[in-house]
């Protein structure tokens, strides 16, 4: 048969139309080359790639990505009054949450149509705007990040809202920076941060393990722990955190928490201007080089909300393993290193003078307390709770050769048990006692003319026992704008906005320029390798200082995306080609497939809205009107005749 006149130049519908002419045309329509052909044809598939894993029919393969690929845009959604940020779906797929600028958290009832069931005013509590949620497991509880109000704030708080008792806010925590966002650890744990200067563009990012539910009937049962204390360099900070549950561990090669900068000039400058669009990344807030690093107002709030903090409650799940476990998995110097930090500092100097003593005992170590009143207030029993069997992977973005994140941090995270009860420490007499002391050592010292050491904190090598080395860092040469996990953890896509090839950088403080196209990297969790990129397609426009996050996600078979060109868009996971974009009226800032129907997709757009896209064949069991719904823009080189 000539090339010209195969079935293979034909358009799908004229194929299926031709099987029911005779058995001939029948078999020729059922031919797998003859649909493999098609796939690649219509949808500009790379001739050497395979079908997609688990799959056995390209017939079933042009199917999916024709009539179960979401297309159809079945409901606008009005609720919100201002830029719409972040969406985000329940795990059982019932429910989404929506984040504006409006300062509202939105809980939506998933069923068509969409409908709003509860709603929140974040500004009464001082948020500026809602930016980030997530479900727990269960799918009982909200987490939500917000941006405290002011001009220049990077400060944020997290409310936990309970979703089986209408919606109330059972408690709150601090989180800094805002784009910190905050994540759950386990189904009843979550994450929040916290960012200290030490000097000149050098501070220190602290990981907090919290407990969703914080009631207590005493003040020594603990209610948050500290998991991890990184170094930043050059003005960054640790920003995005994730949690991964690990299929399969490598064997680890640690890397340099803190990698070594490059030596050399750039003459690319940042842009000052404010900008007010999208969900911006937070800005180094930077101490001046003359004054104390830690701000005592700030700190006096930080003082009360830790409260019924404590240090050093990670323990191994099994002690008898405790000299391989402390070896292999550098993170269980937290609960050597955390326990030993003097508490008793005054607030001014408590970073700058943290002690290393090791001789300390741990919080959850039993020791005999130093009061029998605080013994017989101590309700709490001293019991260990394992929070999760699973290891993990925590993720996060971070920098250090400037102070936009253009890197990938992997920490590992072993199972341990969380404390219930706090230890005490010396008594008031005693803490007067130790503090009489060591003032008379340190006049001691200065008579002699021996000034106290001080650490070097510009010096990471002096300093970086102080510290929580970093398992893995990936760099991708550019501005990380957003990232997702694939549904079962295996591979990480995050969205790059490159920075020219080869561009070196001199001052931290001034980022190479960005390119307007978005790159998605493929990150594989178990090799800790770039496994590939998906085709460009989505944009952004703003310059560096002005450059905000576009949330992406992930399903089984597809990878969606905001962009600043006003269009959504999603691609092939597996041929990695795009299939079609979304259109909105300003920006889109992020979108989430159900993950129980990857056959709907909502995308969320400073126009205030959210769009519910539906596949044909979903739209065919509402009995919708398909021709009278509007069509996202495909990327088919001969759509189809038929809906």
């Amino acid at each position: 048969m000539n090339s010209k006149n195969s079935p293979s130049h034909l358009p799908d519908h004229d194929i299926l139309n031709l099987s029911c002419v005779s058995q001939t045309w029948y078999r020729v329509s059922k031919d797998e080359l003859l649909w493999k052909s098609l796939v690649k044809r219509d949808w500009n598939v790379n001739p050497t790639i395979g079908i997609a894993p688990g799959q056995t029919s390209w017939f079933s393969e042009y199917l999916r990505l024709w009539q179960h690929t979401p297309i159809l845009e079945t409901e606008v959604l009005k609720g919100h009054t201002h830029q719409v940020l972040h969406v985000s779906f329940s795990h059982n797929g019932k429910y989404f949450a929506t984040c504006s600028k409006d300062g509202y958290v939105m809980l939506w009832d998933a069923g068509y149509p969409a409908r709003i069931k509860h709603y929140y005013d974040m500004k009464v509590y001082s948020w500026k705007n809602t930016q980030f949620s997530q479900f727990n497991e269960s799918d009982t509880l909200l987490l939500v990040s917000g941006v405290h109000f002011g001009n220049h704030s990077n400060t944020g708080e997290i409310a936990v809202f309970n979703l089986e008792e209408d919606f109330v806010i059972q408690c709150r925590m601090s989180n800094k920076p805002y784009d910190f966002f905050g994540t759950w650890y386990n189904d009843n744990y979550l994450l929040s941060g916290d960012l200290r200067w030490l000097a000149h563009l050098v501070s220190t990012s602290v990981v907090w393990l919290n407990r969703a539910s914080q009631e207590s009937d005493s003040e020594f049962t603990s209610i948050m722990n500290r998991m991890f204390k990184f170094y930043n360099r050059s003005a960054s900070s640790i920003r995005s955190i994730t949690v991964a549950n690990c299929r399969s561990l490598p064997q680890r090669q640690p890397t340099s928490s803190s990698p070594t900068p490059s030596n050399t000039s750039d003459d690319c400058s940042s842009n000052k201007s404010c900008h007010e669009t999208g969900n911006p990344i937070s800005h180094p807030d930077l101490p001046t080089a003359d004054t104390k690093t830690t701000d005592r107002s700030s700190r006096k709030e930080e003082d009360v909300f830790f409260h019924n903090s404590t240090e050093g409650t990670l323990w191994p799940t099994n002690s008898s393993e405790f000299q391989s476990w402390r070896r292999d998995s550098p993170n269980i110097t937290a609960a050597r290193d955390y326990e030993t930090k003097e508490e008793s500092k005054s607030d001014d100097d408590e970073v700058e003078k943290e002690s290393t003593r090791s001789d300390s005992p741990l919080a959850c170590s039993g020791a005999e307390a130093s009061s029998q009143r605080a013994e017989s207030e101590a309700t709490d029993d001293d019991s260990e709770e394992v929070l999760d069997p699973r290891e993990k992977f925590l993720i996060f973005t971070m920098g250090s050769r400037t102070y936009t994140p253009h890197q990938i941090g992997l920490k590992r995270i072993s199972p341990f048990t969380f404390c219930n009860r706090i230890d005490i420490g010396p008594s008031l007499a005693e803490r007067v006692a130790i503090q009489r002391q060591e003032r008379q050592a340190l006049e001691e010292s200065l008579a002699l003319g021996i000034p106290p050491p001080e650490p070097v904190w510009q010096d990471f090598e002096a300093v970086a026992d102080r510290f929580d080395p970093i398992d893995h860092v990936i760099d991708l040469n550019g501005h990380i704008i957003g990232m997702s996990l694939s549904p079962d953890h295996r591979y990480l896509y995050v969205n790059v906005r490159p920075w020219p090839q080869g561009c070196i950088i001199e001052n931290p403080l001034q980022p190479p320029p960005i390119a307007q196209e978005i790159d998605i990297h493929v990150i594989d969790l178990v090799t800790l390798k770039q496994v590939g990129s998906l085709l460009r397609a989505h944009r952004s426009f703003t310059p560096n200082d002005e450059c905000f996050f576009i949330f992406l996600d992930v399903s089984n078979n597809y990878v969606a995306s905001g962009a600043e060109d006003k269009y959504a868009y999603i691609w092939d996971r597996h041929y990695g080609v795009v299939l079609a974009k979304f259109p909105h009226q300003d920006v889109v800032n992020a979108v989430s497939f159900n993950p129980r129907d990857p056959e709907i997709l909502i995308t969320a757009s400073d126009d205030y809205t959210l769009k519910i896209w539906r596949s044909r064949h979903r739209a065919r069991q509402l009995n919708l009107p398909l021709v009278d719904l509007p069509v996202g823009m495909e990327f088919r080189q001969r759509s189809s005749l038929l809906n």
